[in-house]
């Protein structure tokens, strides 16, 4: 029970509908403008960057359709379960465009912050309502009319403000951590590139090995020249591989009964996968820290596992034979380039089978440099890992606190 009135949204917002932008102009070729689909809301809210996988716009952008820093959007059809009315800010001005689908949320400040909408339709209550609401049998749908008759929490504009800032606090921080990781993994990723892929590893000198002159020779099994010293190998020979196995489905429940169990690539978040699924029968298993795999579209999508889990056919787990998990783990992200650079031009990889996965072929460097790289890259991951973990317990706190500030059960003083 609420400690704060309630009254319907109608009279305090305003909803506006996007521009049909011609999807003639979509391209994946980078150009100044995004636009915004509903793949772009988490599932609970918040905006969500779709990094290699945006819709870039070559056509005539309407000005009254770029969004500006801070934009309130609502997603107005479930593309996929569970989006219908989920709320994002947009991030920055002058690069995403308001597109069809979406609504553009205004408010009266003097009735409702724009900034406690947001955090309002993350609530269960909220969204339950537009879910009742909404139209359609197989791709469900709201409209203006219909969100302004929600009925919510309303606080006075100060109370508002209070529990904004608190919750805007621990999303800053969250994001923040995000940032941080995000950039660790770019650079282990770049000193991945450069010393795996092109070769440019420190000589004895110091100096960048094939930009300097190191010989390298041909190998006939990867046909192209590799330096002197390395071998060819395939994953099979680096890696402990498991391949996923779904146990049988009536073993399946969302009360956490039983193994943690994860189908496939939908079940990831952040570095760890999120937990949806248990299974009272597990079958196979992926330890904690292994590398998790999509093997099924879309293939090569990874995170790492947080716990010991059952894993589903839409997954692999791996890890090294050689304690390489860094090294392994950027191997696997330079395959994914392989998959995604061959899905554009038309050759689909809708599963990779375990033939397929255990006969991937790959340069392996000396036992030294591989050292060498293992050492700065565990330095990475060990604060990526402590970031990860960090945000796990926020969000807890988030989510605990986001119902109880939007009822009055806790108040900011």
């Amino acid at each position: 029970m609420s400690n704060y009135p309630f009254s319907n949204l109608k009279g305090k917002i305003s909803i506006k509908h996007g521009f049909p932008f011609k999807s003639e102009f979509f391209s994946d070729e980078k150009t100044d403008y995004i636009v915004l689909t509903p793949g772009n809301f988490y599932e609970k809210g918040g905006f969500k960057r779709q990094a290699g996988k945006e819709k870039f716009y070559t056509g005539e952008v309407p000005e009254e359709y770029l969004h500006e820093a801070g934009d309130l959007i609502v997603a107005m059809t479930e593309q996929a379960a569970g989006l219908l009315g989920s709320c994002a800010r947009v991030p920055e001005s002058g690069i995403y465009l308001h597109n069809q689908r979406l609504g553009l949320i205004t408010a009266d400040s003097k009735k409702i912050l724009k900034d406690y909408v947001y955090h309002l339709f993350k609530t269960k209550t909220v969204r339950e309502q537009i879910r009742l609401t909404s139209s359609g049998s197989k791709v469900k749908h709201t409209s203006p009319e219909r969100i302004y008759d929600v009925k919510v929490p309303l606080p006075t504009v100060s109370v508002q403000q209070k529990i904004v800032d608190l919750l805007d606090a621990l999303e800053t921080k969250i994001e923040l951590n995000n940032r941080i990781n995000t950039e660790l993994e770019s650079m282990a990723k770049t000193l991945y590139d450069y010393w795996f892929v092109q070769y440019d590893f420190p000589d004895a000198n110091g100096k960048p090995y094939k930009t300097s002159g190191g010989k390298m020779v041909y190998n006939l099994t990867l046909k192209r020249e590799i330096p002197v010293g390395w071998s060819d190998k395939t994953l099979s020979e680096i890696a402990n591989i498991t391949m996923g196995q779904s146990p049988e489905g009536s073993s399946y429940n969302y009360e956490s009964v039983g193994t943690i169990f994860y189908q496939g690539s939908t079940d990831f978040g952040w570095l760890f996968p999120t937990t949806r699924q248990y299974t009272t029968e597990p079958g196979r298993m992926a330890k904690k820290g292994d590398i998790l795999l999509s093997v099924r579209a879309p293939v090569g999508d990874m995170n790492i596992a947080n716990t010991d889990c059952c894993i589903g056919r839409g997954l692999a787990a791996l890890n090294s034979k050689t304690g390489s998990d860094g090294f392994l783990f950027y191997v696997m992200k330079y395959f994914k380039k392989i998959f995604d650079r061959r899905n554009s031009e038309g050759t689909t990889f809708g599963s990779i089978t375990k033939n397929d996965l255990h006969s991937l072929k790959l340069a392996y460097p000396t036992p030294d440099l591989l050292n060498k790289y293992d050492e700065v890259v565990t330095k990475y991951n060990k604060m990526i890992f402590e970031r990860s973990i960090e945000n796990r317990e926020l969000i807890k706190l988030r989510d605990w606190l986001l119902p109880m500030l939007m009822n009055g059960q806790v108040t900011v003083k």
